[in-house]
């Protein structure tokens, strides 16, 4: 197991990559469909910090994985099998969701997480076995990666036993979710390793998509579910075309932004790119169960209310767009996304829910759906017209480029 180039050209996602992504879309259904019915029963504020924790666990496990990929993907039969130990981890950690959601039982994850890390742990071991230029950075995540799980595990014993005061669970869950963004940032301060600034684009387009599909997927069950006990009513089809609506403009928005070449030129911002995106994939997932809601309120008598069921719309939606705009501004030669449409769009976007007592909710939903693609427009118009098919190669979402011209810098 030796590094991958940083220059490789046709780097792309292999198909282990896209099986370990499928077992991603079981997870993330299960957090956005608990988060869901929380917002439906009228207990959103309670039930978005167990999202937020169970989602960090969801994107922290795909992002190890992805990250390790981009340097070491050697593709032969113990990667293989040890990736698949990993993708079992996964599943056990979905199969948990509803426990750690409603409960506050972290078991199943916890145990989830432990199988997916001593996998981790392995490939990394691997890597300074068999990468003598890379071994010092190598046994630094394998260190610093056994050390967060251990503090995990004594974490949920702790809490279990009750050796842990509720009011602490909180903020240990924190202190233990800085520590784990801190390994990489320590493991590679004098050794980066050689990840691929376009395969790293694709894939986190691809996760993108998962989510995107999440979405659709929340408001089409909801759909059906509310034909069940109505008819197709004109709030219904408000709802679901709005919905279809705003997904497309948000999409597009995420889409235009390229980040392959930007990643490449300013390697040394990778971490606030790849963190930040931990917001921006938690609002997407927290917009499908918001859109999931609006529609079930259509055939069902809800403990939400109209005001809190258009802002399950209106906050992902806003956060999504300042936390685009904030994630890729820095990578940018140009930027794209501009203050004069973002900040207006945004604000308007977190007014329109105060109408909801008035207008409903399907209003509201449409109106949101509208400024969305009034700020896509105008995000569009100041262009040269070319598609983002046109785009140079390694746009964020392409993944491929036929060629780097450039050594990328290294980052400090």
């Amino acid at each position: 197991m030796t590094a991958r180039s940083v220059d490789e050209p046709h780097r792309a996602s292999s198909q282990l990559e896209l099986l370990f992504d499928l077992t991603f879309v079981v997870a993330v259904a299960a957090v956005t469909a608990r988060f869901a019915d929380h917002i439906a029963g009228g207990h959103a504020l309670s039930g978005l910090v167990p999202f937020l924790q169970v989602f960090f666990a969801v994107w922290w496990a795909w992002m190890n994985f992805t990250w390790f990929a981009s340097s070491y993907d050697t593709d032969d039969i113990p990667y293989r099998l040890l990736t698949m130990v990993q993708m079992a981890g996964v599943l056990v950690l979905a199969a948990g969701v509803p426990a750690a959601a409603d409960h506050a039982d972290y078991r199943a994850v916890a145990i989830g997480y432990l199988v997916m890390r001593a996998a981790l742990v392995a490939q990394w071991l691997r890597a300074a076995a068999e990468d003598p230029a890379g071994r010092g950075t190598a046994l630094r995540y394998a260190l610093g990666i056994t050390i967060a799980q251990a503090g995990w595990i004594l974490w949920l014993v702790a809490a279990q036993a009750n050796l842990l005061p509720s009011s602490a669970q909180l903020p240990c869950f924190a202190a233990l979710a800085v520590l784990e963004l801190a390994v990489p940032r320590w493991a590679e301060r004098t050794s980066p390793t050689s990840w691929h600034p376009h395969h790293i684009a694709e894939r986190y387009g691809l996760f993108m998509i998962i989510l995107f599909g999440e979405s659709v997927l929340a408001a089409s069950n909801a759909v059906a579910e509310a034909l069940e006990g109505a008819e197709v009513g004109r709030r219904l089809l408000i709802i679901a075309g709005s919905g279809l609506v705003l997904l497309f403009a948000l999409w597009w928005l995420y889409f235009l932004v390229p980040a392959g070449e930007g990643l490449n030129d300013r390697r040394h911002r990778s971490y606030r790119w790849g963190y930040g995106h931990y917001g921006i994939f938690a609002s997407l997932a927290a917009l499908g169960a918001g859109l999931e809601v609006a529609v079930a309120q259509t055939g069902h008598d809800l403990e939400a209310s109209p005001l809190v069921v258009c802002y399950a719309v209106a906050v992902p939606t806003a956060l999504f767009v300042m936390l685009l705009w904030t994630v890729h501004t820095p990578i940018l030669a140009a930027p794209v996304l501009r203050p004069a449409v973002v900040v207006p769009g945004v604000a308007a976007v977190l007014l329109l829910p105060s109408a909801a007592a008035h207008v409903g909710v399907a209003t509201v939903t449409a109106a949101i759906a509208a400024v969305a693609v009034v700020m896509t427009v105008l995000t569009i118009a100041p262009g040269d017209n070319r598609s983002p098919r046109q785009e140079t190669p390694g746009t964020l979402g392409s993944g491929v480029s036929s060629s780097l011209s450039a050594q990328p810098r290294r980052a400090s």
